[in-house]
């Protein structure tokens, strides 16, 4: 059954999806998001699985969103408001700890603690990645060239980027081609002597790929979370209030204000290709809705080889596509708690916004040791926030929510038996490693939810559980992201675009591809 006729549709309403349609509607372009779930915004999503509890049930803070898009889309009348998180927690297996503070007297007076030479070090290591994040800041803004067939517009792109690069200076230049093709182990020896703070630096190096913190290129991944800016400040890391869906709720309503149809539990099945041409989607309850320009925000293996017939596409993207790195990485527990958290390594008297479980960097890559062969870490690096404690909305008065980022577990644990055992066996690692820091912790549980790579798949359509729409290595990024030829957000199919993280400048809540993508578009006068 045809149900009507837009301008465009984009299929997925994820927090790109959603970005790209508030930007073609706002250009006057009937607009029709297709989200498959009951709810908005993909994996940056809220949701209340406990009466009164509420989970940021995968992404969990706000570092990477463009400022061009806060602005240009004028989100704060959309209900976008960002509290900065300035203070981190690293406990040690001795029983010492590790903390960043919001002020840099008390960040100082703690690195003091461990070493001396460190506290040197380190206002000279957050310049070095201040400028290093300047240096890549104009790339994450332009749409990656063809290096194989540039047109004008292309080597246009390329000229801009290399004054750029050139008035970097020779010393920046050299410290960012390291960076780039280093391990973060190694960059951090080269600046840091005490374990625990290289560990706390090192740990996002490793967010989302399948990637140890000794394995060359993770360096670049540091680099790609030190690239987020909070009102102007590189680095920073901020708590949407709401959670992570509300970031998704404003985009949905910028949307929403310039004319854009916005529909739940509408899966796509199939997008319509008529003689080389996106037509329209057929949904999987028979219904086919057409228009004349069609937007994937899925990653890059299902806008290319589930959406569309490999007929439809030519050959060398579909092997490249067949190539692509997901290999999902991390998993996330979320917990409903009685009360806080008792961490013996914490001092209470200083309020702690994040707390890392990241002893040492032989810790971090023990952990990747674990899950290299098909597991799960025994001993996981995490990523925690009590959200409760920064946003009161979250849970009942005196009662907590905790927000677990983890890292390591395979797409696939077979030696776990069952999909629901691999899960039970992940989920009881991550509070058994988590209980050693916080003994009180499985006393104060009423609720817990548990995701494995495998299961955020089969929930949130990531292909197989890869947060990032696909790994930032190096040999997946810029011109080569999805696949070289194929960076511009463009596809084979004349009318049919993407836009998911998938594609430049990569993954996290950036915004970035949707804005790109609904500009591409609009260049081509679609």
């Amino acid at each position: 059954m045809s149900t009507g006729k837009y301008d465009a549709i984009v299929i997925g309403g994820g927090h790109n999806g959603l970005t790209c349609a508030a930007y073609l509607a706002k250009a006057g372009r009937k607009t029709l998001v297709l989200e498959r779930r009951h709810v908005l915004g993909g994996a940056a999503v809220t949701e209340e699985l406990y009466p009164g509890y509420k989970y940021t049930v995968c992404s969990y803070v706000v570092s990477l969103l463009r400022p061009e898009v806060i602005h240009e889309l004028e989100l704060a009348k959309h209900g976008l408001h960002i509290l900065p998180l300035q203070s981190s927690f690293a406990p040690m297996e001795n029983g010492d700890h590790f903390a960043i503070y919001p002020d840099e007297v008390s960040t100082r007076e703690e690195i003091l603690r461990h070493s001396t030479r460190d506290a040197d070090m380190y206002p000279k290591f957050e310049e070095l990645m201040y400028k290093m994040a300047y240096a890549v800041k104009p790339i994450l803004g332009v749409v990656p060239p063809n290096m194989t067939h540039p047109s004008l517009r292309d080597l246009g792109t390329l000229r801009d980027l290399g004054k750029h690069i050139s008035g970097l200076g020779k010393d920046t230049f050299h410290d960012l081609t390291k960076i780039m093709t280093m391990s973060v182990s190694d960059l951090l020896d080269e600046w840091f002597e005490t374990d625990i703070i290289k560990a706390l630096f090192g740990l996002n190096g490793i967010i989302g790929t399948k990637l140890g913190p000794k394995s060359p290129g993770t360096a670049y991944v540091l680099l790609h979370h030190y690239a987020g800016e909070l009102d102007g400040a590189f680095t920073a890391w901020g708590w949407q209030l709401g959670g992570t869906g509300g970031v998704s709720e404003a985009l949905a309503s910028a949307a929403r204000s310039h004319g854009a149809d916005i529909r739940t539990e509408a899966p796509v099945d199939q997008v319509i290709v008529r003689a080389g041409r996106a037509v329209g989607v057929a949904l999987e309850n028979g219904d086919e809705i057409y228009a004349d320009t069609i937007v994937s925000g899925c990653d890059p293996h299902v806008t290319f080889r589930k959406l569309v017939e490999e007929k439809e596409l030519p050959d060398d993207l579909v092997h490249a596509i067949d190539r692509f790195k997901f290999r999902g990485s991390s998993g996330k527990v979320n917990l409903a708690l009685d009360a806080l958290p008792e961490f013996t390594a914490m001092d209470d008297s200083k309020p702690i916004q994040m707390v890392e479980i990241c002893p040492s960097m032989d810790y971090l890559e023990r952990a990747y040791d674990d899950a290299s062969y098909g597991g799960f870490s025994k001993r996981p690096y995490m990523d925690i926030i009590v959200p409760s404690t920064i946003d009161p909305t979250m849970a009942p008065p005196g009662k907590h929510v905790m927000s677990i980022f983890v890292q390591y577990a395979s797409y696939d644990m077979p030696d776990y038996g069952s999909k629901d055992q691999q899960r039970d066996a992940f989920g009881n690692a991550v509070i058994d490693t988590l209980t050693e820091f916080a003994p009180n912790l499985k006393d104060i549980i009423l609720h817990k939810q548990v995701l494995t790579p495998w299961d955020l798949e089969q929930q949130f359509g990531l292909t197989e559980g890869n947060i990032f729409h696909g790994e930032l290595t190096l040999d997946q990024l810029f011109f080569l992201r999805p696949a070289p030829g194929y960076a511009d957000f463009r596809t084979p199919i004349r009318n049919y675009y993407q836009c998911g993280s998938g594609t430049h400048p990569g993954g996290g809540i950036t915004a970035g591809p949707g804005r790109l993508a609904a500009l591409e578009i609009l260049r081509d006068g679609k």
